[in-house]
């Protein structure tokens, strides 16, 4: 038992000491050994008109809709006209269209802050030199209006009014190919997703067959402002209800290794970072082909093509769309579209972090503070994990009563290594101890812990929150390092009051551990922090409590290094 205990602790170190290497190299301005951050790059601009059949190709899609289709330039048939920008502002967002394709190239969440800059809002979509993320649509199957068309803002108020709950901005564009396309955006008070009415009039003499696109382009940096200790994903992502969740990885598209649903009936297409997403939805039952494509240099795009049918001269068609853009809150996003909430990506621990995001959602609606709802949840788990780490801690006050007559036996036999593991099995079977029942109840709870863990750091609610204090931002480091500091201390008194492991190297390890672990701390988020330092304070409360039922003196094993 000592032996895999053994294997344990150093599996633990040498994994410990893998990620503290990578941040060193990273805080010295070197590039990651074994978990490299994704490397920022400059951003292509975006392609400038060109001549008609021109097109950037999503061509890894080989579907009925010809998606290689997708222009990048506009028809020469399109009549010249100057960008304009439009500015629209509701309650919760400031929007900023181009006249070129009615394109919306940039949006700042009004009711979130920046990280870097708190006196600004955060900004999601945007078209600069360093940033390139927009929502794009248009027409195909001919040379019909798209993204690069010029189109005319239909006159009409552009900023939600106090007492109004719902704001249209209208786009026409001239006839091209004999098509105009008509796009209304329908923005709602307090909401994140627009709705997007595409409307295609055949003024033609002939029957036309467009299909629409739809589509998110962004530039495959990191997010500004993450966090160099902690990766989250960043890139496209594809749901439907055959295959469900998909995240497609930038690098895998620039390798032409991606791979999703190439086509459906029902789902969406997103593009995800830390905290916030944009996505395209259409209703279910109307069929699309999804793609997904390098358009440039670091400049990727994920969307949706979906068949028009034939639209007869003097006749039109739409299709009802929507625009998500904002921050991923779980039921927001639940009520938008089925599997909409998974862009807020828990990964294989979904099935255990959704109820704990639930209840912790349900305390803070009692407390209204997310500092106190996540010191109230470590409490209802430990409540639950009660008995079971009452199990554990018996087990190791039982090994803490037997540890001098361990020690001694040890010391006596130290020559004799053989003889020696056969007297320690003997003491075990004779005090009805096991040495191994200090670790599996903790080793059933990890699952649940480490769910908290990514429920913490995903929710967007703890964003910018405040606890007390000087604590405030529970997504931000502590900035005086009071939290990892007092974390640090809990750790090791919890180690103090653990009964010493025979081996002197494991006992050297038992302390070496919290203290490689708590570096690691002083860079996470207060939250996470204070969700750890709240389990340890709980957990050394219950074990002294154990070990005094059990006629076991509380002792400090303090560490002996020579």
């Amino acid at each position: 038992m000592n032996d895999i205990r053994r294997t344990i602790l150093w599996v633990i170190f040498a994994f410990s000491m893998v990620l503290l290497w990578d941040k060193w190299q990273v805080h010295n301005g070197k590039k990651a050994t074994f978990f490299p951050a994704p490397v920022t790059v400059p951003v292509a601009a975006p392609a400038a008109p060109v001549s008609p059949g021109a097109s950037t190709v999503p061509s890894s899609t080989p579907v009925a809709t010809d998606s290689s289709q997708v222009p990048g330039g506009a028809p020469a048939a399109a009549p010249a006209a100057a960008r304009e920008n439009v500015q629209v502002t509701t309650d919760v967002l400031a929007l900023t269209f181009d006249t070129q394709g009615g394109t919306l190239k940039h949006a700042e969440m009004r009711k979130y802050a920046d990280m870097a800059d708190k006196t600004k809002s955060f900004v999601l979509f945007d078209e600069s030199a360093n940033r390139v993320y927009m929502a794009e649509s248009g027409l195909i199957g001919g040379s019909f209006p798209n993204h690069k068309t010029p189109m005319q803002l239909v006159a009409g108020p552009t900023t939600l009014q106090d007492g109004q709950d719902e704001l249209q901005i209208r786009f026409e564009s001239a006839d091209v190919g004999g098509v105009k396309l008509v796009k209304t955006y329908t923005l709602k008070r307090g909401a994140y997703d627009i709705g997007v009415r595409h409307e295609v009039v055949n003024a033609s003499g002939a029957a036309v067959n467009p299909q629409l696109y739809v589509q998110l382009v962004r530039d495959g940096n990191a997010p500004p402002g993450e966090s160099s200790m902690y990766s989250t994903f960043t890139g496209p992502a594809v749901y439907t209800e055959a295959k469900k969740y998909q995240k497609v990885e930038f690098k895998d598209i620039e390798k032409g290794k991606a791979d999703w649903e190439k086509t459906a009936t029902n789902g969406y297409v997103a593009m995800v970072q830390h905290y916030f997403a944009s996505a395209w939805l259409l209703a279910d039952g109307i069929q699309r082909d999804i793609f997904a494509r390098k358009v440039s240099d670091n400049l990727y795009a994920v969307g949706m093509i979906t068949p028009l049918g034939t639209v007869e001269p003097g006749q039109s068609k739409s299709v009802e769309a929507k625009l998500f853009a904002g921050p991923q809150l779980e039921k927001t996003l639940e009520a938008l579209a089925p599997g909409l909430e998974l862009v807020k990506d828990y990964g294989w621990l979904t099935i255990m972090a959704k109820p704990l995001y639930w209840l912790l959602d349900q305390i803070h609606s009692l407390l209204g503070n997310w500092g106190w709802s996540i010191v109230g949840l470590v409490l209802v788990l430990k409540i639950l994990f009660y008995w079971l780490n009452a199990k554990a801690y018996a087990s190791m006050a039982k090994m803490k009563a037997i540890n001098p007559k361990i020690m001694e036996m040890r010391e006596r036999l130290k020559d004799k290594p053989q003889q020696m593991q056969q007297e320690m099995m003997r003491i075990y079977r004779e005090e009805k101890v096991n040495p191994m029942g200090g670790c599996f109840p903790i080793i059933i709870q990890m699952p649940v812990f480490m769910a908290l863990y990514w429920v913490l750091q995903s929710s967007v609610e703890i964003r910018n929150a405040p606890w007390i204090g000087w604590i405030h931002d529970l997504s931000m480091p502590d900035p005086f390092f009071i939290l990892p500091l007092l974390m640090t201390l809990s750790s090791l008194l919890q180690t103090a009051l653990n009964p010493a492991p025979p081996d002197p190297m494991q006992a050297k390890m038992m302390w070496i551990m919290p203290l490689m672990f708590s570096v690691m701390f002083f860079f996470f988020p207060a939250g996470l922090v204070m969700y750890w330092l709240t389990n340890n304070i709980l957990s050394i409360a219950q074990q002294w409590l154990i070990n005094t039922r059990m006629g076991v003196p509380p002792q400090f094993n303090l560490p002996k290094f020579k």
